[in-house]
């Protein structure tokens, strides 16, 4: 399937670099690209005694909404600067809520591009938000690192384990694997034995879409299967991660898989991901 639609949830701070990675890849594909702007209405604290002032919470939402507006011009701007058919949305949510306000705007998009926690310019809600979307909205998520960098896409790794997840993953990257220059299917060894060269059938899949694809069996480090991967992103300058998003869901919270987790704490690459 084409990319045809894209949403970026728009950063309120920093150098929207999230927003320059969505319209670089709005301008190669042809797609339409949303900018949902979140205005984050403050949460009164329970233990409070004293009664707040009765203006309090609609200043803090005048605010937020302001914030919003201003982070989805800039969007504006810079769409009309990269020649990309946009709109701008605003979502307000409660700070520490649901996220059912930001989720219901992901659904109807081929790809949601997101930016990754920086602790120097922090998004409120920001890890929450990526756990959300990723489990909630039924599309493929793009995580851009907060260091920035474009999407050359020339050398592309899809992180391969045969799960239905990675298979959702593979599945929703073959649009950006046909603009690689070169596809690599990274297999971590487990160990357990299987039928055949690791990594075939994914390589006969992929080669019936017209892509050459290189398939390299690493030993799984003792500091696990992240390492592996980051650490191949390194040494091979590697442009892009395509992998399945793991985790389980526990009273509306959200708990990624251990290599999930490390990876998008750690990634200097865009990681596309899909659950």
């Amino acid at each position: 399937m084409a990319i045809k639609d894209i949403l970026t949830v728009i950063d309120l701070a920093g150098k929207q670099r999230t927003a320059q990675a969505a319209l670089e890849l709005a301008q190669r594909t042809g797609a339409h690209a949303t900018g949902l702007a979140v205005a984050f209405e403050p949460v009164v604290p329970g233990f409070i005694a004293a009664p707040m002032p009765p203006d309090y919470i609609e200043v803090a939402r005048t605010q937020a909404l302001k914030a919003a507006k201003d982070a989805g011009a800039a969007f504006s701007e810079m769409a009309r600067k990269a020649g990309v058919t946009a709109e701008v949305r605003t979502a307000e949510m409660i700070t520490g809520g649901a996220s059912d306000p930001v989720v219901s705007h992901c659904r109807l998009t081929d790809l949601v591009v997101i930016g990754q926690e920086n602790p120097d310019e922090p998004e409120p809600m920001r890890e929450m938000l990526i756990e959300s979307i990723l489990f909630e909205a039924g599309v493929p998520v793009m995580v851009v690192p907060y260091i920035g960098g474009g999407l050359p896409m020339k050398n592309v790794l899809v992180a391969w384990d045969g799960s239905p997840t990675a298979s959702r993953a593979v599945h929703a990257a073959l649009p950006l694997l046909q603009m690689a220059e070169k596809v690599t299917v990274m297999i971590v060894e487990t160990g357990r034995r299987s039928a055949g060269e690791p990594g075939t059938d994914i390589a006969t899949y992929l080669a019936r879409h017209g892509l050459d694809v290189t398939i390299d069996v690493v030993p799984r480090p003792q500091t696990g299967v992240a390492d592996a991967i980051l650490n191949y992103v390194s040494d091979k300058g590697i442009d892009m991660i395509a992998m399945g998003g793991y985790g389980h869901s526990r009273m509306r919270e959200f708990l990624f898989g251990g290599a999930t987790r490390d990876i998008l704490a750690s990634m200097t690459v865009p990681v596309l991901m899909a659950h």
